[in-house]
């Protein structure tokens, strides 16, 4: 008796402690979710010091023990699916630290300078104006924390490749002007909304040409010198990250960043990429064929470069060609989601201050307010360099069915899922249902002619040869012209774009590498279900699958498919 009685009272201790113990996942999402480095009114571009990285690294560390607290055998579906997206975020953070990548804020095509291009956006209250002044009154310490940490990073070897900023004074001369009213900051307050009042608006447009004449404008004077006499001298000679100190394991971790798995290693992907460039190659061999082309591979991507019915004259034209292709596939969304997000999108040109630096188009996101929509940017720069032919395909990825399908989604996805995954957005998702989206494209029937198809083969056979050129450029020593070299024989790219593109590879390690990774898996999984399905696949159902949790690990949308046709398995056995 008294055997048993010490067993129960063991038991219960037990079962005590292991509630003590046991961890709320909901517990330690809120306390990422209000963790607070800073206070916005006194930082409204965000704080930008040495002890914030550590401190968040910390913290993130902290968090990461705690989750391994949590018994995930009691979670739904959707509760496992954030905790591992928790796990995925924090190890980065951690890394963000570990590997110094808050020394080195700028990339080719973007950077804390050129950022500030996208606080420009239209006023539409008083209060979102005092707040834009109050933004552009910050961007002195927000460009001398910048300085502060770049210069760090020129010391310890964390820094960019020289090559990659040739050109780059336009990023900051435009933005110096003699006229306050001339500056591109100040163009929100040349249209004002009709409810603010006509003394208010004095009194705004008083303040924003003293702000810019005080704030702005010598920043970016400063910018320039910091960059021409400090920052460019002291840059590397070597393009590829590997170079660095603990390069090489460091692009390894951007590889599993990237990829959001670790499954892939440098070679892999560069083999995976060879492969790729040779079967999308035979398809744009047989488009050839049927236009009756006479010439080689070369003479016919030379032909698309330059002729004259490939182009437009006006940046008007061109926008038009952008819109008109918007609305054909706004048409037929309906027939392949049974979901759309609320928010709308506009099409509009790459502000002129960042367009030298652009390739094709960006998108833009909805505010998280949802006062204002989703912008389409088409560059408008260099016209002789915006093929017609590839625009289709563009606008499929950066409009919709693409990043503004999925990323207004994910905005709007129920108040049950946590808000960091809301806000959550990873390449190998996101690029790759980009890039799935220009597949989609063709379904839809939104390539019309033999040279739009050929388009949306050019725009996938240059995420295929990413897979080679940024391996070779970080693993394997390939030259900046190497890849120029490859990029120009397997792609009927501009040649503007593709040095533009080659900068990017070079300066932003990893991340090309996630458009075709994601849009690889994407289509194996929608060929999976549909083998296993038949008849009784519904590519409806298929998309809210891929959308309906946001953005996820590229594990992640696998195990969702996979239940996915278990389920449907199930229902139709019945």
């Amino acid at each position: 008796m008294k055997h048993y009685l010490l067993l129960f009272i063991i038991s219960s201790l037990t079962l005590s402690v292991s509630a003590q113990d046991a961890v709320s996942l909901d517990s330690i999402i809120a306390e990422y979710q209000n963790q607070r480095d800073y206070n916005w009114r006194d930082y409204p571009l965000g704080r930008y010091d040495e002890e914030l990285p550590k401190a968040r690294a910390e913290a993130a560390q902290d968090l990461l023990k705690k989750l391994e607290g949590v018994e995930t055998s009691t979670l739904n579906e959707s509760e496992l699916i954030s905790y591992k997206l928790l796990n995925f975020v924090l190890q980065d953070r951690v890394d963000h630290y570990k590997y110094k990548m808050y020394l080195n804020p700028l990339q080719a095509d973007q950077g804390f300078h050129l950022n500030l291009n996208y606080q420009v956006r239209p006023i539409n209250s008083y209060q979102q104006a005092v707040g834009y002044l109050n933004r552009l009154k910050a961007i002195p310490y927000f460009t001398e924390s910048q300085f502060a940490l770049m210069r760090k990073g020129l010391k310890e070897g964390v820094n960019q490749p020289k090559i990659i900023f040739n050109g780059y004074e336009s990023t900051y001369n435009t933005h110096i002007v003699e006229d306050p009213t001339e500056s591109y900051f100040y163009s929100p307050f040349l249209a004002l909304p009709e409810s603010i009042s006509a003394a208010r608006k004095d009194s705004l447009l008083n303040a924003a040409q003293q702000v810019i004449a005080d704030s702005v404008i010598p920043s970016f004077k400063k910018i320039k010198t910091f960059f021409e006499t400090e920052y460019l001298p002291q840059t590397r000679d070597e393009i590829g990250v590997s170079s660095r100190p603990g390069g090489k394991e460091f692009y390894q971790n951007r590889i599993d960043f990237y990829t959001t798995s670790k499954d892939y290693t440098a070679r892999s992907i560069h083999e995976l990429g060879l492969k790729e460039v040779a079967r999308i190659k035979a398809e744009m061999e047989k488009i050839i064929k049927e236009v009756d082309f006479e010439g080689s591979f070369a003479d016919f991507l030379a032909f698309l470069r330059t002729d004259d019915q490939f182009f437009v004259t006006t940046e008007d034209a061109l926008l038009m060609h952008a819109r008109d292709i918007a609305k054909r596939v706004d048409n037929e969304l309906p027939a392949f989601f049974s979901k759309l997000p609320r928010q709308p999108y506009g099409v509009i040109k790459v502000p002129d201050a960042i367009a030298p630096k652009y390739t094709g188009g960006r998108y833009s996101g909805s505010s998280i307010n949802g006062t204002q929509a989703g912008h389409y940017l088409v560059n408008t720069y260099k016209l002789d360099s915006r093929t017609l032919y590839t625009l289709p395909a563009l606008t499929a990825h950066e409009a919709a069915p693409g990043h503004h399908i999925q990323g207004a989604l994910n905005q709007e996805l129920s108040d049950s899922i946590p808000q960091f995954r809301r806000n959550l957005y990873l390449s190998a998702y996101g690029e790759g249902w980009g890039l799935y989206a220009e597949y989609l494209a063709d379904e839809m029937g939104i390539y019309r002619t033999p040279y739009e198809k050929f388009g949306q083969l050019t725009y996938e056979m240059w995420r295929a040869c990413r897979l080679v050129v940024d391996t070779g450029i970080h693993a394997m020593g390939w030259s900046r012209q190497e890849v120029v070299d490859y990029m120009s024989q397997n792609t009927a790219l501009s040649i503007h774009e593709i040095n533009t593109e080659t900068d990017r590879y070079i300066g932003w390690p990893g991340q090309a590498l996630s458009y075709k990774i994601g849009e690889l898996k994407i289509r194996e999984l929608r060929k999976k279900a549909k083998n296993e399905l038949g008849e009784d696949f519904d590519i409806r159902a298929f998309h809210e699958v891929i959308l309906g949790e946001g953005t996820v690990t590229l594990p992640i949308l696998e195990e969702q498919v996979n239940a996915y046709i278990s389920k449907a398995k199930e229902a139709l056995a019945k």
